[in-house]
């Protein structure tokens, strides 16, 4: 046995696990790749996290729930379907979990997409006009402004796009990232299908839904 890995307590495993959670040996293994430092081990989980909700992405998730939130004594509300593959994995605590925070960020964050894949053209076309006259008024040469221009789509698919988002309650974490951890944890494939979000007295209620790559 190596001296980092007698270095990891079962203290530091139950730790790493309850905030990321993950089973115990990926969490002792995370330990033992990070040489025992908890932030690090967290990263490495959520590599193998987003690696492993990349390999099960084309697995079919037929299955799933819809959870709701009301939030401001009752003046927003959010619809939400999440999808997986079986009828088990979407009764577990951890699925019914995800589906009540994601539901919660939704009120909160009101984005207007589900992906950047599902943004309308005419919807990029217009914020690159924008950001490509605002920077035009620098003066900097083409080459110069098209990286600046690339740099506020960025932020903007951020702001708009529900997987693009920090997560509400851990800011270090996205949404698409939050849901490779209970991939990772659960086993299956889980997609974020569609949403509604209503807003008291605000005509301009949002729906988003993943859209096939045929509509685009």
């Amino acid at each position: 046995m190596s001296p980092v890995t007698e270095t990891i307590s079962a203290a530091m495993v139950k730790e790493l696990r309850e905030k990321t959670g993950a089973p115990m040996m990926d969490c002792r293994n995370a330990l033992t790749e990070a040489k025992g430092d908890m932030e690090e081990a967290v990263v490495v989980l959520r590599k193998r996290g987003m690696a492993s909700a990349a390999k099960k992405a084309s697995r079919t998730a037929s299955e799933g729930a819809v959870g709701t939130y009301i939030h401001a004594g009752g003046k927003i509300g959010v619809l939400l379907e999440i999808n997986c593959e079986s009828d088990f994995v979407a009764r577990t605590a951890d699925f019914q979990e995800l589906l009540k925070d994601i539901a919660m960020h939704i009120a909160a964050t009101d984005p207007r997409y589900i992906r950047k894949e599902d943004v309308t053209a005419e919807d990029l076309e217009r914020e690159k006009d924008i950001y490509r006259a605002q920077a035009a008024q620098t003066g900097k040469p083409a080459p110069v402004i098209e990286k600046i221009v690339e740099g506020k789509m960025s932020k903007f698919y951020e702001e708009v796009c529900l997987l693009e988002q920090p997560f509400i309650k851990e800011q270090t974490v996205t949404i698409a990232q939050l849901i490779a951890q209970k991939v990772g944890k659960l086993g299956e494939n889980i997609q974020v299908r569609r949403f509604a979000r209503f807003k008291v007295g605000d005509s301009n209620w949002t729906v988003a839904q993943i859209l096939p790559a045929t509509v685009r």
